[in-house]
């Protein structure tokens, strides 16, 4: 199930309009808002899914883009290169009995995809370069900012929205 854009791209992609530069990487891309918003400044933007139909729509819809590339990919498992900017709209929410989907739900705390990608991405990440990162505050924010700090990484917040059932924030995370 491709994700839909929502409340929380459209803060993410505020962010990535601003900040994004060089080469870029959009891990779970979806419909691919942040990549099409990326390649407006970046020189290149390699965007991944680990679903197959999410690359296939972004394939169809962004034919024309010449600096964009689509690919499948469980977080870094099909990617090479170091880059500039990673921009990540990770499933954050914890499993429930309800919803236990891929594209929104990040373990049965919510923040295990997160310390998955975390751990691998600074590998990936040029030296001057950071993380772009919108979570909510279902995921437990002191815990990832923990994963981030053991990860060496300073995070610093971009923002914070409130909406009718949750915080949503968008981090910057640097080397």
């Amino acid at each position: 199930m491709v994700y839909l854009p929502a409340e929380d791209s459209y803060l993410l992609q505020k962010w990535v309009e601003k900040l994004s530069k060089g080469d870029v990487l959009d891990m779970g891309t979806g419909t691919g808002i942040q990549a099409f918003t990326a390649a407006k400044k970046a020189d290149k933007v390699i965007a991944v899914d680990v679903d197959p139909k999410a690359i296939e729509y972004c394939n169809n819809a962004f034919h024309t883009f010449k600096n964009v590339e689509f690919k499948e990919s469980k977080l870094f498992s099909n990617v090479d290169g170091k880059f500039d900017v990673i921009i990540f709209n990770p499933p954050y929410l914890p499993e429930s009995k309800y919803d236990k989907n891929i594209d929104v739900t990040g373990g049965k705390l919510g923040w295990e995809t997160i310390e998955s990608f975390l751990k691998e991405a600074r590998k990936y990440l040029k030296s001057k370069g950071f993380i772009l990162m919108v979570f909510s505050s279902y995921t437990n924010k002191d815990k990832v900012l923990e994963i981030a700090e053991n990860n060496k990484y300073k995070p610093k917040l971009l923002q914070k929205k409130h909406i009718s059932f949750e915080d949503l924030y968008v981090y910057q995370f640097c080397l």
